[in-house]
Order: structure tokens, then sequence, then C-alpha cells
């Protein structure tokens, strides 16, 4: 390592991780690989009942930058708290157990805050679900574009109200998160108000189109299970930060609504996949979606400012929800 190099600011890398035996070693080793290399990497083993233990203790022998936190099965915001707790570093960033990192990633984020004076940056994000897509990825070359800087208010209406709500592929100066957590009982929408919660903070956010984080379309991941209680989560976390939204600017009302509106339908749309008795078991939550769509549906401009398919799917859910279910439920299942 160059002088240079050794006299970067360090940055802490938090990987929280839940059964990630299959993923976590590649995982680390894309970080490890990374070109900025003043590093600590911080893996908190929440409550793992397969081998994630054992490669936590492998890697912590084949690297001396790594430290291993284990905690019981508290959630992944409870897990990126204990991240942020122990982080040493002037900077911080997020990965997911089962994602990778581009080796030029960190470099390029950190370059991007140095060049903007901004107090967090962002990048791309490219989704992979096998082997060869990672691998072809990284064998393509990529220009790394010009940063873009938005102030929080800006950041806010064309960043995250249009989908960048994610706390990962972002790298965060640590005076900037001060004593923010995550909410630990949200289980889905913790990062969008994670970074809700951290624009008021900021002055500076700065984007660039670089696809530099990896993102894994696991087949066990959250959003692919089926129906839970939990997965509720999806309305609550958008109804908090609609309120959060509102105290700030009321004129993205509608937007912030349009939002909740695609939460909920998403929410109609797990209770659907689930087999008709359980559906019924289930009623007081699919109550639950039709009159929170109901009471959204009557903010002026939210129904407009959705897509035509959402358009259509709130209509019928809103006007025939049984049906609407068995629709969906028949139309998904059908040939299977």
């Amino acid at each position: 390592m160059s002088r240079t190099e050794e006299e970067k600011p360090l940055i802490s890398v938090i990987v929280p991780v839940f059964n990630g035996q299959d993923y976590l070693e590649k995982c680390i080793e894309s970080i490890e690989k990374q070109t900025y290399k003043n590093l600590e990497i911080i893996i908190i083993n929440d409550g793992s009942t397969d081998d994630t233990a054992a490669v936590c203790v492998k890697l912590r022998e084949n690297y001396e930058n790594i430290h291993v936190i284990t905690t019981e099965d508290e959630g992944v915001s409870a897990a990126r708290n204990a991240g942020i707790e122990a982080a040493k570093g002037e900077f911080l960033t997020f990965v997911d157990a089962d994602d990778r990192l581009r080796p030029k990633t960190l470099k390029v984020l950190y370059n991007c805050i140095m060049a903007t004076k901004a107090d967090a940056a962002g990048c791309g994000f490219h989704a992979w679900s096998l082997e060869e897509e990672w691998q072809a990825f990284l064998s393509q070359k990529y220009r790394i574009p010009r940063a873009v800087k938005y102030n929080p208010s800006e950041f806010l209406e064309e960043q995250l109200l249009k989908g960048n709500s994610r706390c990962w592929s972002k790298l965060y100066r640590r005076k900037a998160v001060g004593d923010l957590r995550f909410q630990t009982e949200l289980s889905i929408g913790e990062d969008m108000l994670f970074l809700l919660h951290l624009l008021p903070g900021l002055k500076v956010i700065a984007e660039t189109d670089y696809p530099g984080y990896g993102y894994f379309q696991n087949p066990a991941g959250v959003m692919n299970r089926e129906f839970l209680p939990g997965y509720m989560d999806q309305i609550t976390c958008w109804e908090q930060a609609r309120e959060e939204i509102l105290k700030r600017d009321k004129k993205l009302e509608a937007q912030a609504t349009s939002l909740l509106i695609v939460g909920i339908m998403l929410t109609a749309g797990k209770l659907a996949m689930l087999p008709g008795s359980e559906r019924r078991k289930n009623r007081e939550y699919i109550q639950t979606c039709h009159e929170k769509l109901k009471e959204a549906m009557q903010v002026w401009g939210a129904y407009q400012g959705l897509s035509k398919g959402y358009q259509l799917k709130s209509q019928m859910f809103l006007a025939m929800p049984g049906i609407y279910l068995w629709l969906y439920h028949f139309r998904k299942y059908r040939g299977k």
C-alpha cells in the first residue's frame, strides 16, 4: 500500500448476515478486492442457524481487517445499528451479505464525496441472480460519470420519491449519521426511513450512475417470501414517510401518497398469493389494505400519479377486493 493510500481515511463496511453461509464469503472477497484499501469490515452474524459462524471464523483468520459481532436474531436493522456503534471509520457504508461490490466502487464513492464536498454519495446498482451474470457484469467496462449534487429537498423529490430509497450503494460521512439509527420495529422499509430521517442533517448529497453495487436477487429474500404479518410494514413505512414528508413540503403529498398506494397494492399482491384458506385466515389484513387504499385514493392527485397498471389494480381492488385477489392468485399460478 502506498503512503497516499495509507493516509486516506478509514471506511467502515457494515455487513449484516443471517443464514448466509452460501453467500458471505464471496461478498467479503468483493469488499477485500476494493481499490480503496483503508477498510475495516464489520460482519454482524445475527443469530444464524446454519454454518455462517464457521464462515465468519474462516474470514477473520484470512483477513486482518475483519471484525465479527454476534447478535441473537434481532433483525437487519438492529444488526446495522450494532455495526454503526462498532464502526471506527470516518466514513461508513452498508453491504448486504448476499450482494457484492465492483472493485472500484468505494473509491468512486469516496472521490465523489471529495469532489462535491458532500455528506453522502450514492451509485447505481446492477441486479443479478446467476454467477455467470455477475462475472459478465464484472467484465464490462464503465466510464465513471460526473456526480450530480443535490440539496436535501432536491434529493427527496428527485431521488428518494423516485425509487432511490436504498441505504446500501451509498457512502456516508460518519459525523453526518451521528446518533441516527435504523428503526428496529420495522422489517420492510427501514432503509428508506433511515435515508429520510438522515436528510435534514445533510447539506449536500451526490449521486453517480456508476453501477458499483451488485444486488443479488435472492429467491429466499424477504421480498420473495410468502405473506407474513410483518409484511404490513410495507404500508406502515410509507405512512410514516408521508407524515415526515408533509412536515417538510405539503406540495409532495400526492407524490408520497401515490407511493403509499403502491405499497398497499404490493401488500395486497402478497396476500393474493396465499391459498384461499390462508387468505380467509388473513381477512383482517385484507380489510386493512382495503380501508387504507380507500383513504389514500381520496388524496387529490395521488391516483393520477400512478402508472396505468397501478391505476387499474387499485380501482379493481377498491371495487371488488375478493375478486381481485382471486384473479391475481389465478393469474400467477395458472399453468403451475
